[in-house]
């Protein structure tokens, strides 16, 4: 190992003085003191090498036997006593690149100023300083967080002063020695300026939050990518400390922040509509809806189903989306509100703003929740009087049978009450008075009625939200959680749409009319039409016609051999104009034809399905093309900027897929980004991020931060899963104890936070009589055996 001569230096004594500190993270002014340096005497006889840290560094002791550490670092990264830096950046990334290579971390220091003008600025070693904290007796008090610290008095720094009439500073002292040991090269991830997380960190940290994965997870995961910790920048404290970042760049401009989104969208976007309510400054209401979610409405808006979200987000705002079915027999949001509370007139706002946005289109059917006391008298019910297996089986056959009117309802649910006793039941009696609301008999000329049977599809739908969401999120951060699921919702529908388009269903029958179905129809229904056929061709029996005028009446009878139903359809076809109806109603309920409507055709040589009855809801081509464009999909990144990051990260990827067994080739590669790295990295020595995080959460979040804030988020919500819970310990328990009034006991005589029920002194009495007991009993039991 070479020895780096050192020439004897002899350091006048620093005078006390009152300067101005620059704080690296606040940027705030503050007093300080400079503390004397010792003299360092003959370092040149004194030097030794050592490896306690690093086999680069060298170490001696001073005469009074203080030792110091100096760095073993090339001579063209060292600080030049003399040398004139252009601007105060390069200065400040000259010495922490210097740093760096030495195994220390700096801070900026002292910032001397005359009639307002920077004359000289300090770089310092960062742990220099004095400990100034207060010893603690850790017997009588509890240990503070942190029983360590880093300064040491350290004087080794740089010193420069500003050029006269120019933004350049000369550099007029440079103290090399450290009275520590510096980080091993091994162990420099683990520095200050090593654990910065860059936009890239920040970033993933914030998008893994976007699907439930919280800071120390993705910490695990960034490991594991990177094969081992020491490859990951910043440690599980900073990823942690990166989501409180974030909040303290929403702080109090949430509610504001998503209203200026909301704003910019309308402007910008096609179609956007928004809408929302404020009292005195705070957001009470607000409905949103883009061009997609109209789309959507227009095509298969005749069922809606809306049901409340709760634990959403910090300010126990009531999520409520609106959700239909599409024509994969998948999930689609017409449009989303958040409420301060589910008051009657909130509701009446909300559906207003609901009709408004989709140009007044009302649904043929709106399904919504019971009320919290009526789910409440359900769950009491399911446990006393629906353990009955007969029972239940009873009644989801009598309420969810398709085919039957309500006046056989109402006579058969009469019969099943007498049947098993339960006349008089409160419940029943309620959910039978409100029967026109629920049982599907009572709508059964209503068209697309059996599309929703119950809101499960909107609970469904609605736990894909609540598994991003989380009730500690801000707004800012509830609205990037919803359009992640809304972005997977629209995904599965293009994909879906493209395998229709691209893709030939296999014919189980190979007639002419089964052909024109899968052309027509999306895949998922059309597998719902085969079925049909293949009925009429294997359960229905068709008698002879009856002939009135231009139409013919068949009578269908219809036996399923897997259920037993046993059953006689009348089907009425016009041959003129190819009108049909069956007494079953399947295509009023669901909007395709029936196994029944299917069977005429077959004796009638009818070989396509008429338009009339080929429903919009499942035609193939519903949606315009445009709502699967780029454009529209929620979640995709069209910043440009953005764009090029993304492209340049995956062309390195593929890169290296495509050279993945090429050794040379790989190497030559990564040689090849060396040299552009190295080359950029002098170009922009050093990291915008580091020196503004304000740019850097501002980009992420794709928010501004105004200075002016015209509307707050919501304060004091008291709605159904508002309330906030935490781990209370037994130190805040002991506390709130200790505050309690003191009450006289009767048993001890003493005041204390106890009475006679639970005093301490009479447990103990107890206890001690209770085991003179026992042993009495054991020495009796002892006596008798030894007779």
């Amino acid at each position: 190992m070479d020895i780096i001569p050192i020439q004897y230096q002899i350091e006048e004594p620093i005078q006390v003085v009152h300067e101005e500190l620059m704080d690296n993270d606040a940027g705030e002014e503050v007093g300080v003191e400079e503390v004397g340096v010792e003299e360092r005497g003959d370092q040149r006889d004194l030097l030794e090498s050592h490896n306690e840290n690093s086999s680069h560094n060298q170490s001696y002791t001073s005469p009074n036997g203080t030792r110091y550490w100096l760095p073993n670092v090339n001579d063209d990264l060292k600080p030049v006593v003399g040398r004139i830096y252009p601007t105060w950046e390069d200065a400040e990334t000259m010495y922490k690149l210097y740093a760096d290579k030495a195994g220390f971390d700096t801070r900026l220091s002292t910032i001397k100023r005359h009639k307002g003008v920077i004359t000289n600025r300090y770089i310092l070693c960062n742990r220099a300083g004095i400990y100034r904290g207060k010893d603690i007796d850790t017997l009588i008090k509890k240990s503070p967080r942190s029983i360590n610290y880093k300064v040491t008095d350290c004087q080794a720094r740089v010193r420069l002063e500003a050029v006269k009439g120019t933004p350049s500073f000369q550099l007029y002292e440079f103290v090399e020695s450290h009275n520590h040991g510096l980080v091993a090269d091994e162990n420099k991830d683990l520095t200050r300026s090593h654990r910065q997380l860059d936009f890239s960190n920040h970033e993933f940290i914030h998008k893994a939050k976007l699907v439930s994965i919280g800071a120390t997870r993705a910490y695990r995961i960034q490991s594991a990518l990177k094969d081992g910790h020491h490859m990951v920048r910043g440690t599980k404290v900073e990823y942690t400390n990166s989501s409180r970042i974030v909040k303290a760049f929403i702080g109090d401009k949430d509610a504001h922040m998503v209203l200026n989104t909301m704003n910019g969208r309308m402007k910008n976007l096609y179609n956007y509509y928004f809408v929302y309510v404020a009292v005195k400054g705070e957001l009470r209401s607000l409905f949103w809806a883009d061009d997609v979610a109209k789309c959507n409405y227009s095509a298969f808006g005749d069922v809606l189903a809306f049901d409340t979200t709760y634990k959403t987000n910090m300010y126990g705002l009531i999520f409520v989306p609106f959700t239909g079915g599409d024509h994969h027999k998948k999930c689609v949001m017409f449009g989303a509100g958040l409420l301060h509370n589910e008051t009657i007139k909130s509701y009446k706002w909300l559906l207003e703003s609901f009709l408004e946005a989709h140009g007044n289109k009302q649904p043929t059917l709106v399904l919504s929740d019971q009320d919290p006391a009526m789910k409440q008298a359900i769950s009491i019910v399911s446990k006393e009087r629906l353990k009955n297996g007969e029972l239940r089986r009873s009644i989801h056959k009598l309420v969810w049978n398709v085919f039957i009117n309500p006046p056989t309802f109402e006579r058969k649910w009469v019969a099943l009450m007498t049947e098993f006793k339960l006349n008089d039941h409160d419940w029943l009696k309620q959910m039978y008075d409100i029967r026109e609301q629920w049982v599907p008999g009572y709508f059964r000329d209503i068209t697309m009625c059996c599309l929703m049977k119950t809101t499960s599809r909107c609970e469904s739908s609605n736990a894909s939200f609540k598994v991003n969401s989380s009730p500690s999120n801000t707004l800012v951060q509830f609205m990037l959680c919803f359009e992640l699921p809304m972005g997977t919702q629209r995904e599965k529908q293009r994909v879906l749409q493209n395998k229709t388009i691209t893709t030939t269903p296999r014919y189980r029958l190979n007639t002419p009319i089964e052909q024109h179905a899968g052309y027509v129809y999306t895949r998922d229904i059309f597998f719902e039409v085969q079925k049909e056929m293949i009925k009429s061709a294997t359960s229905c029996m068709i008698g002879i016609p009856e002939v009135v005028d231009d139409t013919k009446v068949y009578l269908i009878h219809h036996k399923d051999q897997r259920s037993g139903f046993v059953g006689r359809f009348k089907v009425s076809i016009n041959l003129i104009d190819t009108t049909v109806s069956c007494s079953c109603m399947l295509y009023t309920r669901v909007g395709y034809l029936c196994r029944h409507v299917f069977s005429v055709f077959r004796m009638e040589n009818i070989d396509k399905i008429p338009d009339h009855y080929i429903s919009k809801h499942w035609d193939t081509y519903a949606l315009p093309n445009s709502v699967y464009s780029i454009e529209n999909r929620i979640g995709v990144d069209n910043n440009e900027k953005s764009r090029i990051r993304i492209e340049v990260v995956d062309d390195v990827q593929k890169c290296f897929d495509r050279l993945r067994d090429q050794n040379e080739r790989l190497n030559a590669f990564a040689t090849k980004i060396k040299e552009l790295k190295k080359e950029i990295f002098e170009e922009f020595p050093y990291n915008p991020n580091h020196r503004n995080q304000k740019a850097m959460i501002k980009e992420l979040l794709q928010q501004s931060q105004s200075e002016e804030v015209c509307i707050t988020a919501p304060k004091g919500i008291k709605n159904k899963g508002s309330r906030k819970r935490r781990l209370i310990g037994a130190r805040e328990k002991a506390v709130e104890k200790a505050k309690k009034k003191k009450r006289l006991c009767s048993y001890c005589g003493k005041y204390a936070n106890h009475d006679i029920r639970n005093c301490p002194k009479k447990k103990e009495e107890e206890a001690e009589n209770q085991n003179e007991t026992d042993d009495e009993s054991s020495f009796e039991e002892h006596d008798g055996g030894s007779e």
